[in-house]
């Protein structure tokens, strides 16, 4: 017998054509969403201390970043806006002349047809109080209440010119309730990012600056339980069968199992959000000389990918895009 293996897996390495020609999953520009900030009142775009190259952008600066992550080839842009003025109902929301609105008219006429604008659809951003959702008299987050205000903020983001729509609030019920009255009124064609499997996770730190979060206390009462698996699964079934287009597992790279095992288990796209703290982890660690900052960012987007992901939302999409043609 021979003290040689027969099987040589090696052979599958041997160069770079061959990894190549074998690579099991593929990461793709078209497979990059961009979340994109957009503050009321900027006249130029203003850094997030905590995310390294990410901006709060002014109208113009917005719609000249969205012709440029259009020009990468990217498959989507999702906005997000900050208002001068808050409230405990989070008006600003459903305003038609609400920054967030305003933004997404506004990109829509310049790149959509060349990628999906989508938008945040949640109330924390609009608060006074940085919640989710509507409180009770005891500070409480009231699911239905809740409900019938991304109702009107679906339709106000719909008449904006916004294709997708990312439920993002973690409300019971929230899909089926949006689904229904923008059917209703005549977008039936606008498709429903359901944030099925979002964590209470501690990685969000440095978007709650980029959003200028009011938030005093945590969403645990709404957000997912960090050790739960199976609860996530759950939700997105729920989420599906309530007329979800999309489900979504947040955060990403601390989550991968439960983004596996959403994407084995249901019959529609799979995204995840390669959220802020991810994000500034890999620029601090770059920043120090620790890390190879290219080499990490595409082997961390390649892991959620490998992991189920359909596609990703990720704050490097646009700068990813073009190393991946350079590939």
């Amino acid at each position: 017998m021979s003290r040689f293996p027969a099987t040589r897996l090696r052979r599958l390495r041997q160069s770079p054509a061959v990894r190549s020609l074998v690579r099991e999953t593929s990461l793709e520009a078209r497979q990059l969403v961009l979340p994109m900030f957009v503050r009321e009142g900027l006249s130029e775009p203003s850094p997030i201390a905590s995310m390294p190259g990410v901006v709060q952008h002014s109208l113009d600066s917005l719609r000249a970043a969205a012709v440029d992550a259009a020009e990468a080839g990217i498959g989507g842009v999702m906005l997000f806006g900050i208002p001068e003025v808050r409230d405990a109902e989070g008006s600003g929301a459903d305003d038609p002349d609400g920054i967030l609105n305003v933004a997404t008219s506004a990109v829509a006429a310049e790149v959509g047809d060349a990628l999906v604008v989508q938008t945040d659809l949640c109330l924390d951003e609009f608060t006074d109080h940085g919640h989710c959702g509507v409180l009770t008299a005891s500070g409480a987050v009231d699911n239905d209440a809740t409900l019938e205000r991304y109702r009107s903020m679906a339709l106000a983001q719909a008449r904006s010119g916004s294709r997708l729509l990312g439920l993002s609030g973690m409300m019971d019920g929230q899909v089926a309730a949006i689904r229904e009255v923008l059917d209703a009124e005549g977008f039936d064609d606008a498709l429903l990012l359901a944030y099925s499997a979002k964590y209470a996770s501690a990685f969000y730190g440095p978007f709650r600056e980029a959003v200028d979060s009011q938030l005093k206390g945590d969403r645990r009462t709404y957000q997912m339980d960090p050790g739960n698996r199976r609860e996530g699964v759950r939700e997105a079934l729920f989420d599906v069968d309530e007329g979800a287009d999309i489900v979504m597992v947040k955060p990403a790279m601390s989550f991968l199992d439960v983004l596996r095992e959403v994407r084995d288990t249901v019959d529609v796209p799979v995204w995840a959000y390669q959220v802020s703290g991810e994000y500034a982890m890999i620029e601090a660690a770059s920043a120090n000389g620790w890390i190879d900052r290219r080499a990490a960012i595409l082997e961390s987007l390649m892991s959620i990918r490998r992991a189920g992901a359909d596609a990703v939302l990720t704050y490097w999409a646009g700068e990813a895009a073009r190393w991946l043609r350079s590939l």
